[in-house]
């Protein structure tokens, strides 16, 4: 009988898939491998919240690690996985030159959730409409985690945008990068005949942990630029703001005099969503895919999108609703859409289709466990064809491997 093969899953934090689309793809992924009789091992140096998901229910073991520190090399020695998956470049980072030390047979993956740098240099330059600019790449942020794409055996990428950037901006090679986006069974969509209609749905809604920058800006943004034009045209209508990890300065811009509500963590997801007419994101930056956006899909509720917000998701198909990232054309457009049962009955097909085309985890999964199983016989050459990684892996190997020594040391001494 062949031994069941080990995926050793290294995580910045314990997956959140009702905090944020990072904490539902991670947990995508390993089901997936689950269903590939793949035995999944989570290990992190964090600690579990009110909100981690319970691995065990998936039949995954969990490992609490620790960083600098080598107890990792003789865990990991003994454990000999087949697949290490790192679930950000931190993360590989932090432990890849290790894996690459103690089990040089492990395939080394990588998923970027989305590219980290990308994000961080959008906010920074907003004046730059282009998706990419080289000026990205001065960041510290950028040469990290390209440098950990290039050490990686295979970096899974979200979004087709980004796979393009690395590929075509920066000449990554293809073979190191794969493109899996948001993947959902059939039974993740809701059927049309069981949502609320047009007419007994009401009322706007935002949805976006408050951890995350973009999602805050876009709050700002709504109550301040958006929303007082729109509830003009819309007097009875209400907007809705849901967000994980809402501070009291987050809470404290709900506005009730002017329908603007500010709310925590959306428990209910599907239902909640289920009930609203419009979805907002007026992300002004950001990267990968909007998890926000493919929950109104699934749940048949439109949406009013930035071209930031809609990067990725619609290759070309028509949205869920409309692309606008002027403030008089957003607001116009919002208006619109929340009034007009046709246009908003043809959006909500349009979001289904989307899914069902771009995110469906049958069109991505025999690819993804074929293209596992053709690096384990090819792993060598793979490797050997990849300069830069070999390169970059030998340098950390040194240069980190002595400044984490002389961390460990120094944490026994104190």
């Amino acid at each position: 009988m062949q031994q069941q093969k080990i995926v050793l899953c290294i995580g910045f934090v314990y997956p959140e898939p009702s905090s944020s689309a990072a904490g539902a793809r991670i947990l995508q992924l390993l089901k997936m491998l689950i269903d590939a009789d793949y035995k999944i091992i989570f290990g992190t140096t964090a600690s579990l919240s009110a909100h981690s998901f319970d691995l065990n229910t998936l039949g995954i073991e969990v490992k609490s690690l620790k960083l600098n520190d080598s107890s990792f090399d003789e865990y990991i020695f003994r454990l000999n996985p087949s697949v290490v998956l790192f679930d950000r470049f931190m993360t590989e980072e932090q432990f890849g030159w290790r894996v690459a030390k103690c089990c040089p047979d492990a395939l080394r993956v990588l998923d970027t959730e989305d590219l980290h740098f990308l994000r961080k240099a959008r906010g920074e330059n907003l004046d730059i409409k282009a998706s990419f600019s080289k000026t990205f790449l001065k960041s510290d942020v950028a040469k990290r985690e390209i440098a950990s794409i290039y050490r990686s055996d295979l970096s899974l990428i979200i979004s087709e945008v980004e796979f393009n950037i690395l590929t075509k901006e920066l000449g990554i090679d293809a073979s190191l990068l794969f493109y899996i986006p948001f993947i959902l069974d059939p039974t993740e969509i809701q059927n049309p005949k069981d949502l609320l209609d047009f007419e007994t749905r009401k009322n706007f809604v935002f949805l976006g942990n408050f951890m995350h920058p973009p999602n805050v800006q876009a709050v700002q943004y709504l109550k301040q630029k958006i929303w007082p034009e729109l509830s003009q045209k819309l007097p009875k209508a209400q907007l809705h703001i849901y967000g994980a990890y809402a501070k009291p300065k987050h809470l404290a811009l709900e506005d009730q005099k002017k329908n603007f509500y500010v709310s925590g963590r959306a428990e209910d997801l599907d239902s909640l969503l289920s009930s609203y007419r419009l979805l907002l994101a007026p992300l002004e930056f950001g990267a990968g895919l909007k998890g926000k956006v493919l929950d109104a899909m699934r749940n048949g509720t439109p949406c009013g999108l930035s071209s930031i917000a809609a990067e990725g998701l619609f290759g070309r198909l028509p949205s869920n609703g409309f692309i606008e990232d002027d403030l008089e054309s957003f607001v116009f457009k919002s208006f619109q859409l929340y009034n007009e049962k046709d246009p908003w009955e043809t959006a909500q097909n349009d979001g289904f289709n989307v899914l069902l085309k771009r995110f469906s985890r049958s069109e991505f999964e025999s690819l993804f466990l074929a293209k596992i199983d053709q690096l384990f016989k090819q792993l060598d050459n793979h490797r050997l064809k990849n300069i830069t990684g070999l390169l970059l892996q030998h340098h950390s190997l040194q240069s980190t491997k002595y400044l984490s020594k002389w961390i460990e040391a120094k944490n026994k001494g104190s």
